[in-house]
């Protein structure tokens, strides 16, 4: 029996689900695609609350969701909020009354995240292999630009200019968009200082380079590909020029919410929404420099789909641990880190990793963030050598890294901030925050990661390669590389303690 799987997108200006169902060739078959007008980002922009009606909306839907499910024998669902969840103060109640009604949890992403799902599901609509790309995703309450190379991003910045978010900022006085067209108004002048940001960005990440593709996502995207065709005539709604966004613009602006409602068909919740959207979408692609834009009509919970088909080993992709991977790197080169030591330190701490696997009993997952929080430990000599680990908690906290949820960074910001002095300690609020089981994870990594730095402490790569074997009076670590290595034996008898410790076994160096 094909496995059913469905992934829902709690948005801020509606909530979508779509099903998917994988065939023998590992391809998903999309069975399902559900919009429900639910605007939490009404809500989370303007008191910061999300009222009781909009609540009980929400679980509303997530019932109706849940009865199709069910009828279409799903196996796993994955939800995931967005902006407006990660503004609302009682957005756990939201999360809290959802999960008892129906059993789905929600879980909120970074706008980073998001960004990478985004781009996982354009990649797989349109060829990225070898191209400078910007992908604009408009949504209700942000606007995430993501820039990509090769099909791998290498940066992405979210901005809050969503087209539900700038609503509240007119206090919902829709007609306060007639002129949004015109540079002079507050709006479109608030757009531009963001899109100039998007424009230094994409500057400082490709250069001189041409961007080859510029794609756009997200319900207004869509339907602007949807007006093209109908107002000007056109072939194809999967992509729109300059021009017509020019056009498009002009055309919006000359009518009223209800004109569009009844001229143009466009659902209530679209036509208030349609004009900041175009406007924020031609002013981010001009600074692009490029002559269309392409819409591949796919978004965020396709992505999530393809992202959980991935996890179950049912569908191709790129693979996780290379996103994540390609971030650590750009972040460890933006704080100017010793790339020879990060990845010798990363690669031994991989080693120990995979030969004490009877101590820790810990998985692949665990493994990857042992392998960014080595790579990037040293990553606070960038602000001063001194309290460096310090530093480093706090750069990983601020620079979330893509294909990492946030319960996963903070992980990686605590291997960071316990590599070398101090032991991770309750006394200590970061530490404190986690839950029990992180605890013991971060306490069993850095056990790790403090031997693999101490392998390097000169960071003269001295040492290649090590084996850590269990004998019979505990365990034995070995060096393999050149001269005698005094001075990294001598580190490592400092910094075994942890390891003993943690594991109640003893540890030779030899």
């Amino acid at each position: 029996m094909m496995q059913t799987i469905a992934a829902i997108d709690v948005g801020s200006n509606a909530i979508r689900m779509i099903v998917g169902r994988f065939n023998e060739t590992r391809q998903v078959e999309v069975i399902e695609n559900i919009r429900l007008p639910v605007r939490l980002g009404t809500d989370a922009f303007g008191s910061s609350r999300l009222r009781e009606v909009t609540i009980q909306q929400t679980v509303n839907a997530f019932r109706h969701f849940q009865r199709v499910a069910s009828d279409l024998e799903v196996t796993k669902i994955r939800a995931i909020g967005t902006s407006a969840m990660r503004e609302a103060t009682n957005g756990d109640i939201l999360i809290d009354r959802v999960l008892r009604a129906t059993g789905i949890g929600i879980e909120t992403i970074s706008g980073e995240e998001e960004a990478r799902l985004i781009h996982l599901a354009v990649a797989n609509t349109i060829n990225l292999k070898g191209k400078h790309a910007v992908l604009i995703d408009i949504g209700g309450g942000s606007v995430e630009v993501t820039i990509a190379e090769d099909k791998k991003v290498i940066s992405t910045e979210s901005y809050n200019m969503g087209t539900v978010r700038l609503l509240q900022k007119l206090n919902g006085e829709s007609k306060s968009f007639f002129s949004l067209a015109s540079p002079k108004h507050p709006l479109s002048l608030l757009i531009r200082e963001y899109t100039e940001a998007a424009r230094q960005r994409i500057d400082r990440e490709i250069g001189n380079a041409k961007v080859d593709v510029c794609a756009g996502t997200g319900g207004n995207v869509e339907e602007m590909g949807r007006l093209r065709q109908k107002l000007f005539k056109r072939d194809s709604d999967k992509l729109i020029t300059m021009g017509e966004l020019q056009d498009l613009i002009e055309e919006l602006s000359s009518m009223s919410v209800k004109d569009r409602v009844r001229k143009l068909k466009l659902r209530s919740d679209r036509a208030d929404v349609i004009l900041p959207a175009t406007v924020a979408l031609q002013l981010i692609a001009r600074e692009a420099g490029v002559k269309q834009v392409a819409i591949p009509h796919v978004g965020l919970k396709d992505g999530l789909l393809l992202d959980m088909a991935t996890d179950m080993k049912l569908a191709q992709g790129t693979p996780r641990r290379e996103q994540v991977w390609e971030s650590a790197i750009r972040l460890g080169q933006k704080y100017q880190f010793d790339a020879n030591h990060a990845r010798l330190t990363a690669r031994l701490a991989s080693h120990l990793f995979d030969q004490s696997a009877e101590l820790h009993n810990l998985g692949q997952d665990e493994r990857l963030l042992l392998e960014v929080g080595a790579l990037l430990h040293d990553i606070g000599h960038f602000i001063n050598t001194i309290d460096h680990d310090q530093h480093g908690y706090y750069i990983i906290k601020a620079n979330p890294m893509i294909g990492l949820n946030e319960h996963q960074q903070e992980i990686v910001a605590n291997l960071v901030r316990y590599h070398r002095s101090s032991f991770p300690s309750p006394e200590d609020s970061n530490f404190r925050a986690l839950p029990q089981n992180d605890r013991a994870t971060v306490t069993k990594l850095c056990a790790l990661i403090r031997l693999a730095d101490g392998m390097d402490v000169s960071h003269a790569q001295h040492v290649s390669d090590a084996m850590l074997a269990q004998k019979k009076k505990g365990w034995v670590l070995t060096l393999r590389g050149r001269g005698d290595l005094m001075l990294e034996k001598w580190a490592l008898n400092k910094r075994r303690a942890l390891f003993q410790e943690i594991f109640g076994v003893g540890l030779e160096i030899g």
